[in-house]
């Protein structure tokens, strides 16, 4: 019999998790209100153009994505992840303390951007991790979990979304940082209060007494990677060259892990590659939601909502973001729910279908973007047409990047989670960069403000990127056979480790009577 399915492992499986997805949620509630801002800070405040202001939010979210790598490493064998993931939140708390400070020197916002990218980095794999740890070796509920996991992202980024936004406009942009950085005070609060429903979960190092040598060193690591972040925003030379490394260094990775693993292992690392791979290209469509949807919405969206003429409530350009995270809210525990009834019956769909699924359904999303320029008045279009693409967007990100992380704890053994959790997020981390890149293609002239100017422009790029995501849904249909085949293997190779567990137990215990 499966201990995880016995009641009282259920319970502390829940408490647990509970706990973890509220410190994730307040987390991610600093991070989105602080996201749903940034570009338009820099192009209002410091003058930048949509260029330069897409690209350094690409680069800025590049490192976000890639700082984990590394503090899954330290997780997995420094200080442990539970302890990791802590540190990374109270850093995280400087980093938008210093955003809220009414400095508004381009260096002061690089150094303050470069806090947060070492803060991201000890705390995003590491919180994932522990998720995966709390169900480790229950399969029927790891994807129904980190569905779940997922909307906590969303549950934090839903309510920062509409609400530093509208702070803004009525007590200023710094006001606004601030409440980010009181949601991440709440996040470290949460973990104190709650901290004994996790205390059994985390790394071996984590049972270890706390090595103070290994603090300094991370914080003297943590230092050299904020002040090399600082480089990394100013240099859109150095900036490229860093996106190269990083997919150079995730083959790298992947390469190691296929070297150092046992050869049953090597179906799973393979199927979690190629899942990878597509994860990246995933995160192209996704960057847009921060820079060309919010310029688009800026720009050629009608802001008003209206039901039958009259106007219901308005947004402003930044808040429209967050009709992704309401829809994941809304679509989660459904999705969640079916994962469960399917994986219970035996008829479990697998994570390469919920991908060709989810590429076609985020291609839909765009050609709704691009469709709703047809019916545009004086270059404006129905906020409505926003509300249907990112309901088709959200489930394709849920179907995608939702199951991502659920993806690495079934197909990577336990041993390797963190480090293949923080691979992850590079590989996420390389196509944000080239998603920001792919945001330029319907930049606007400079000193141009005429939607009907911006509109042609936003319409060819949502076209382009309809195409693109079908092309993604084409792909992880004709690599559906080869993913049956992997997943076939690394289920042989799972049972047959299970075995020998229960054989090696038996003998155990044969042993001992």
């Amino acid at each position: 019999m499966n201990s995880s399915n016995l009641p009282g492992v259920r319970v502390t499986q829940t408490r647990s998790f509970s706990t973890v997805f509220l410190i994730e949620m307040w987390e991610r509630f600093g991070y989105y209100g602080m996201a749903a801002l940034l570009v338009l800070f820099m192009i209002d405040k410091l003058q930048f153009g949509d260029s330069q202001a897409t690209l350094t939010w690409g680069a800025f979210a590049a490192l976000v994505y890639a700082a984990p790598s590394i503090g899954g490493w330290i997780g997995d064998r420094v200080l442990g992840a539970r302890r990791t993931m802590i540190f990374g939140a109270v850093v995280l708390s400087v980093g938008y303390c210093m955003l809220a400070l009414p400095n508004e020197r381009l260096g002061y916002l690089y150094a303050s951007l470069g806090v947060i990218v070492v803060g991201n980095g000890l705390f995003k794999a590491n919180a994932a991790n522990l998720v995966r740890r709390i169900y480790e070796g229950d399969d029927a509920r790891i994807d129904s979990a980190f569905t779940i996991y997922y909307m906590a992202v969303n549950v934090g980024s839903t309510v920062s979304m509409l609400a530093t936004p509208w702070i803004k406009d009525r007590w200023g942009w710094h006001a606004a940082f601030a409440v980010c950085c009181a949601g991440m005070l709440l996040s470290v609060l949460n973990y104190f209060l709650m901290f004994r429903t996790i205390a059994h979960i985390g790394t071996a190092p984590d049972a270890e007494p706390v090595c103070w040598k290994r603090v300094d060193a991370v914080a003297l690591g943590g230092l050299a990677l904020g002040t090399a972040t600082m480089f990394v925003l100013q240099d859109k030379a150095v900036a490229v060259a860093c996106v190269y490394a990083a997919g150079v260094a995730i083959l790298g990775i992947f390469g190691y892990m296929l070297m150092k693993c046992e050869r049953p292992e090597r179906a799973g690392l393979v199927a979690a590659l190629i899942l990878t791979a597509q994860v990246i290209l995933f995160f192209v469509f996704y960057q847009q939601m921060s820079t060309s949807l919010t310029l688009f919405a800026l720009r050629n969206v009608d802001p008003r909502f209206s039901l039958f003429g009259v106007t219901l409530f308005t947004w402003s350009a930044a808040q429209f973001q967050a009709l992704n995270p309401i829809w994941i809210m809304v679509m989660s525990p459904l999705l969640a729910l079916l994962y469960t009834r399917l994986a219970s019956s035996g008829k479990d769909v697998p994570v390469a279908v919920k991908y060709a699924i989810g590429f076609a359904v985020v291609a839909a999303g765009f050609f709704v973007y691009a469709a709703s320029a047809r019916y545009a008045v004086n270059g404006r279009v129905s906020s409505w047409f926003m509300v249907g693409g990112y309901g088709l967007y959200s489930l394709g990100e849920l179907l995608v990047s939702g199951l991502g992380l659920a993806m690495i704890a079934r197909y990577v053994p336990a041993r390797m989670s963190g480090f293949m959790m923080g691979a992850f997020f590079v590989a996420t981390g390389v196509s944000q960069y080239l998603g920001s890149v792919v945001a330029n293609f319907a930049q606007m002239p400079a000193g141009e403000l005429d939607p009907l100017v911006s509109l042609p422009l936003y319409a060819r790029l949502f076209t382009g990127l309809g195409w693109l995501a079908a092309g993604g849904a084409l792909v992880a249909v004709l690599l559906l056979p080869l993913m049956s085949r992997l997943s076939r293997e690394h289920q042989r190779c799972c049972d047959a480790a299970r075995l020998d567990a229960r054989h090696t137990g038996a003998l155990d215990s044969a042993t001992v009577e």
